[in-house]
């Protein structure tokens, strides 16, 4: 059928129409070239039907580039990789506080920061020179899942807590408590970031604020965890997040935790080529 007329269906149950312009971005931002973008195109198109599930497209844009270039695909499966990091949101936080420390950030992820009233687990503070800044995380596992208004209402009050307290105990050091930042996997509702612009707080979702989101940021760093591998079981992904290597480069770094894990060494090899190529291709793009 014409891709005009065609709506998908989101995970949401959300029927929208189709984008050729969407998808053409998404896989070339895998680095995938104009001619393999093309021909997943052309059989994306002619396997349109009226209400076709957006996961199932996925799944075939997925499976052409695995069979072009593995590292295409471990590009194009980002955002599933971030719920990935999942169920429990320790290692989301971890990642975060990763993203901040490639942003020239001396970072500490799940610190209790004392409040005039009461304590505050913070899940990431964020330091660079005199100033400190706070980062909650707000992990779902599912993109139907978004953060409404309560959450930035939920996080000033925290923060308003701290600051209450750190503008006295902090008088002799002079550290500057910059406005709070809320960074989410998925999106804000519209009055969430109505409030977050209102009261100063500075929120990050999956494709928002355009140019700086959480999506932008990973491609521009080229920061990607390791359940982006298309190598690694789901269990193998597990078992790395429980020994707290979240980040394709720690495990490139530390390779020799896969033979812990009973993994032979030639998949060994295939597994830190598959992510070498990924690091490789977005370090390039940084440089151009």
């Amino acid at each position: 059928m014409s891709d005009e007329m065609a709506e998908v269906t989101k995970s949401s149950g959300e029927k929208v129409q189709f984008s050729k312009d969407k998808l053409r971005a998404s896989l070339l931002r895998s680095g995938a070239d104009e001619r393999t973008v093309a021909q997943i195109m052309n059989r994306v198109r002619d396997d349109l039907y009226q209400g076709i599930p957006t996961r199932e497209i996925y799944n075939r844009a997925f499976a052409m580039l695995k069979k072009k270039k593995r590292h295409f695909a471990a590009r194009y499966s980002l955002k599933k990789a971030i719920y990935d990091l999942g169920p429990t949101g320790f290692p989301f936080e971890q990642f975060v506080g990763a993203l901040m420390a490639e942003m020239g950030y001396r970072v500490d992820v799940g610190i209790e920061v004392p409040g005039a009233c009461v304590s505050h687990e913070v899940d990431v503070m964020a330091y660079k020179g005199k100033t400190v800044t706070l980062v909650e995380c707000k992990f779902h596992g599912e993109a139907a899942l978004y953060c409404n208004v309560k959450v930035p209402l939920y996080i000033h009050s925290r923060f308003n807590d701290i600051k209450a307290h750190w503008n006295s105990a902090h008088r002799k050091s002079k550290a500057s408590l910059q406005p709070g930042w809320v960074v989410t996997n998925t999106r804000f509702s519209e009055d969430a970031q109505q409030y977050g612009t209102c009261v100063g707080l500075y929120l990050m979702g999956w494709d928002s604020p355009d140019g700086a989101s959480l999506k932008a940021r990973i491609d521009a760093l080229g920061l990607y965890p390791i359940t982006v591998s298309t190598l690694l079981t789901k269990s193998e992904k597990q078992q790395l997040l429980d020994r707290q290597i979240v980040l394709c480069k720690q495990l490139i770094a530390r390779s020799d935790v896969l033979e812990k894990l009973g993994i032979s060494e030639n998949r060994s090899h295939k597994i830190i080529a598959e992510l070498s190529d990924l690091c490789t291709i977005t370090s390039n793009e940084r440089k151009s």
